[in-house]
């Protein structure tokens, strides 16, 4: 597919007001206040940058920290014919805005920003925009991501003081063909290494004198990627990072263990990344958090309860399948372009099968003491047990689960879910499952 054709924007703000911007000499060209930054023909792959100018000194604590940047409002207007993106910072900050294909996406860059916007704000579209998400993407680094209905063109992009350090950014989107958008100005510069061969996945291999066995807890999403949300608007991100701490905390407690989680606070990992620890660390046990939802309102109050998943290249049925494709999506929800990995080598291939075959009876047995456990404190779905095809389980030698907690969608689930008395006895009940399940293949081992 062709590329898409680009515009590149020189703008200066970042902790200048824009007057002492210009008076820095950082702007080509004569640009003031209130206008366009300059818009100039883009090299290949190109994409929107804001440039980097130097701090006022008032951006600084006496730390020599930087003051963290907020962003109080955002919001669309205009129509199928242009759609405008605003977003409102306390200081104006370098920005970079790109276009990603499969499926449509605008990406925005920025550094750490602090988004303190209220509950719900990027749910509804407008436009040429269908909805946008915003959070933490790594350290130092924050993104926003527009999705929108069709191929468009960045037809414009500002800052304009808003009053004293405060700034506005303003994004202005035209429709353009799919020729024309091609794979996105960032599509070919964004897109991923190919993931490392699953033969490679042991290189953390495991001490022969491990004293304890080593847990992995994977809060699922975060940051710019919240999960899904319930009609209240409390995000799957932070219910599941509750539950990971709790359990963490638990685990640890025990003394029998060494707890590790994949993230402890709101920021995005990439599915690679959680894969890539797991593969360092050389897990003993791979335990994934996650809480559902149902889009259809009418189904909302009927399903509910937690189900465990582990790994099937084929599903168990047509929910497990849907599940896997939606938490499969994670890495496109924060606008990463990700390739594929295809094995090579038919010996190597059957090595590894071999070494999965094993990996998934452990991941199996796992399952269903944990189910048992849950039983006892929890409500379960109808169909506790399935599997799938996720990304994040698809571990050679580390057995690992997915667990649903709940339903973000029906009223009491998310009751449940929001709830740290509810929150601990699940922990609780998954210590519970992995004691049995320790003991069960030390005893076994003798």
């Amino acid at each position: 597919m062709p590329r898409g054709l680009g515009t590149s924007i020189a703008a200066a703000l970042l902790g200048l007001t824009i007057s002492a911007a210009v008076a820095a000499g950082v702007l080509e060209g004569a640009w003031r206040p209130g206008l366009p930054a300059k818009v100039e023909p883009a090299a290949t792959g190109g994409s929107h940058r804001l440039a980097e100018a130097k701090p006022h000194a008032s951006e600084h604590r006496k730390t020599g920290k930087a003051i963290a940047v907020e962003a109080d409002n955002a919001e669309l207007a205009g129509g199928k014919s242009a759609t405008s993106f605003f977003l409102d910072l306390s200081s104006g900050v370098p920005a970079e805005v790109f276009t990603l294909a499969s499926p449509y996406r605008v990406i925005i860059d920025l550094p750490d920003v602090v988004f303190r916007l209220p509950a719900g704000t990027g749910q509804k579209g407008r436009g040429l925009v269908s909805a946008f998400r915003y959070g933490l993407l790594a350290e130092g680094k924050s993104r926003v991501v527009l999705d929108t209905v069709r191929p468009v063109l960045i037809s414009k992009a500002e800052m304009t003081v808003r009053g004293g350090k405060a700034v506005r950014l303003a994004i202005e989107l035209t429709p353009t063909t799919a020729k024309t958008f091609g794979l996105g100005t960032g599509g070919k510069r964004r897109a991923s290494a190919p993931a490392k061969q699953e033969a490679d996945e042991g290189r953390g291999r495991r001490p022969k004198n491990r004293i304890k066995p080593v847990i992995l807890i994977d809060p699922g999403h975060g940051g710019v990627d919240p999960g899904a949300l319930s009609p209240s608007n409390l995000p799957e991100k932070d219910v599941v990072l509750a539950v990971a701490k709790k359990l963490k905390t638990r685990l640890a407690k025990t003394g029998r263990y060494d707890v590790h989680m994949t993230r402890t606070r709101d920021v995005f990992i990439s599915l690679d990344q959680r894969l890539k620890k797991s593969r360092k660390l050389a897990a003993d046990l791979f335990i994934s958090l996650h809480a559902d939802a149902i889009a259809q309102k009418v189904y909302a109050n009927s399903v509910r309860g937690a189900t465990v998943y582990t790994l099937s290249e084929r599903a168990s049925d047509e929910t497990a399948r849907l599940m896997a494709e939606k938490e499969n999506a994670s890495d496109a929800i924060a606008g990463l372009s990700t390739a594929e990995f295809e094995e090579k080598g038919q010996v190597r291939s059957i090595l590894i099968d071999l070494l999965k075959r094993e990996t998934a009876n452990f991941s199996a047995d796992f399952s269903n003491t944990l189910v048992k456990r849950l039983r006892k404190t929890v409500s379960l779905s109808r169909d506790p047990q399935r599997s799938a095809a996720f990304k994040v389980l698809r571990q050679a030698d580390t057995p690992s689960v997915l667990i649903e907690l709940g339903y973000m969608s029906h009223k009491e689930d998310e009751k449940l879910l929001k709830s740290p008395p509810w929150q601990r006895s699940v922990a609780d009940s998954i210590v519970k499952a992995v004691d049995a399940y320790f003991a069960k293949r030390t005893a076994k081992a003798r």
